[in-house]
């Protein structure tokens, strides 16, 4: 995938570096938006840079790791209790990841989250409302085609998934609609908008 916005990119590194931490020791940036959009692709871009700054360690956490078809929000509770909230405190998270072996997810390894100089927390549903006492900046990343967010997340995951990302997008859109997500974002970004 090509570079997401240059610009976009730099404009989020300057909105981040220019506060102080919100979360314990650790910066915290957010990249939301609806699935087959390139929240991932943007996310580490946007890790780079901040590493090229000098922002010191620089961990991204995808809840890709987290969601499941059938449960695709309600893994914040645990995310924030067991790895956001020990980071408040200038302590490592950890937190059991799902195991999509087979391609039916279940309970997979624990993972540790260390305490990193900036944590970029990427994937549907990250901006939620919860994670603003943590002050962090979030990104919005949005391909406006319903259709071709569709086929991205497809070809990425295979064909097999279609009529789960159908659903999906029911999903996320009830989410976002509720949520006002995009409205609460610092950077907005529409690739092929």
């Amino acid at each position: 995938m090509p570079d997401l916005s240059p610009a976009a990119r730099r404009r989020a590194c300057d909105l981040l570096l220019s506060r102080p931490p919100g979360l314990g020791p650790v910066r915290l940036g957010v990249v939301d938006g609806p699935s087959g959009s390139g929240k991932t692709t943007f996310a580490a871009a946007w890790a780079r840079e901040l590493r090229g700054r000098g922002a010191g360690t620089v961990e991204v956490f995808g809840s890709d790791l987290l969601a499941t078809w059938d449960d695709p929000f309600d893994w914040w509770p645990a995310f924030a209790a067991r790895v956001l909230d020990p980071l408040s405190r200038g302590e490592p998270g950890r937190v059991q990841v799902m195991d999509w072996t087979g391609g039916t997810p279940h309970p997979g390894p624990w993972r540790t989250v260390p305490v990193p100089s900036v944590l970029i927390l990427e994937g549907v549903s990250t901006g939620r409302r919860a994670v603003a006492r943590f002050d962090p900046v979030l990104v919005w990343v949005e391909v406006p085609d319903r259709a071709e967010r569709l086929d991205r997340a497809v070809a990425r995951d295979g064909e097999h998934t279609r009529p789960d990302f159908r659903r999906w997008q029911q999903a996320e859109d009830a989410f976002f609609a509720a949520d006002r997500t995009r409205e609460r974002a610092a950077v907005v970004l529409c690739p092929g908008g």
